[in-house]
């Protein structure tokens, strides 16, 4: 996936771990590196839950006006390995090292970001 990650233009690259496409549930692995670019964005139907498995990351929080709160890094070993990211917090995420690994989950089938649910800063 690494790899794969790499030698995307997205920098990012994910596998599936749901039983079947009909399955209601989000989770995937995600490999991200560094200068992979995602919106600070929001999840209104749904918490996340990421667990840093490889690698080290940032997870930022923002509020409505763009201003950035929060922070926490993530490391598997470090201080913070895990969290949950509260439906409808505006958050992005950074990898800090090439060949980060993240396990993702959220409630609910996938929905595609609506304009709303990205933030122009």
């Amino acid at each position: 996936m690494t790899a794969q990650a790499k030698a995307s233009p997205r920098l990012r690259m994910n596998f599936d771990l749901r039983n079947s496409a009909e399955d209601g549930s989000q989770r995937m692995l995600n490999a991200i590196e560094p200068g992979s670019p995602l919106p600070v964005h929001r999840h209104t139907k749904s918490s996340e839950t990421v667990i840093c498995l490889r690698g080290r990351l940032v997870e930022e929080y923002y509020d409505e006006a763009g201003v950035l709160c929060d922070s926490v890094t993530l490391a598997p070993g470090g201080g913070c390995v895990a969290l949950n990211i509260p439906a409808g917090r505006w958050h992005t995420v950074r990898a800090l090292e090439s060949g980060t690994v993240i396990l993702e989950c959220k409630d609910g089938a996938y929905e595609p970001l609506g304009t709303e649910d990205i933030l122009q800063i």
